[in-house]
């Protein structure tokens, strides 16, 4: 069975996710700071990373991904349409920061471009495409684990922002209540910012989706 280990990283405390399965080999979804830590944490634990997943490419999400890459010499898989925000700062938001460093990082080595079973090294999971935060935002679900990472798409008791270049709020209400409602009601949600939740709680009581 897998396991799901959550690091929150750098000033937007953005959440980071080691996913592990028996073997000790791990995936890396959202290494957005801090890459020392995460680098640390995965020798610490013993683990073999075979991929980094990136669930969209705002720079919160991406800022450590060439440090973390470059030290396993493992690939990094991104939606097609965010190819470049991970070259481009002023793509990917870092330039709306001045306070913080610009990110820049090499171009994906793959690009996520459908949805469906994905299998990378021993892992398999579903891609969902999830616009509406970010044009090429992504949901990644592990059915038999019974867990799903959702980025910027859903939070405990709120949603994405769409005030962003790309957001569009019908879109990111189209994504929740068809790739994300319809997940199993108890199924865990781990955001990309803040607590995880499930399906249920959100359609109970997030104030946002009342009435959708």
């Amino acid at each position: 069975m897998l396991k799901i280990n959550t690091y929150t990283l750098g000033p937007i405390q953005t959440n980071c996710y080691l996913i592990r399965d028996e073997k000790d080999n791990c995936l890396i979804i959202d290494p957005g700071e801090e890459g020392q830590r995460i680098i640390a944490e995965i020798e610490k634990l013993a683990l073999t990373p075979v991929a980094i997943l990136l669930t969209h490419g705002h720079f919160d999400h991406i800022g450590a991904v060439d440090t973390v890459r470059n030290h396993f010499e493992i690939p990094v898989y991104i939606h097609e349409v965010e190819a470049e925000t991970l070259t481009d700062p002023a793509k990917n938001g870092s330039v709306r920061y001045p306070s913080l460093p610009p990110v820049q990082n090499g171009e994906a080595d793959h690009l996520i471009t459908t949805e469906g079973m994905m299998k990378v090294g021993p892992f398999t999971f579903e891609v969902r495409h999830t616009p509406g935060h970010s044009p090429g935002s992504v949901t990644f679900v592990f059915q038999e684990a019974q867990f799903a990472v959702v980025g910027d798409t859903l939070f405990r008791g709120s949603v994405g922002r769409t005030d962003l270049p790309g957001g569009d709020t019908n879109t990111l209400l189209a994504s929740i209540h068809d790739k994300l409602l319809t997940l199993d009601d108890e199924m865990v949600i781990y955001p990309g910012h803040g607590p995880s939740t499930t399906p249920q709680l959100e359609m109970d009581s997030n104030p946002f989706l009342n009435g959708f």
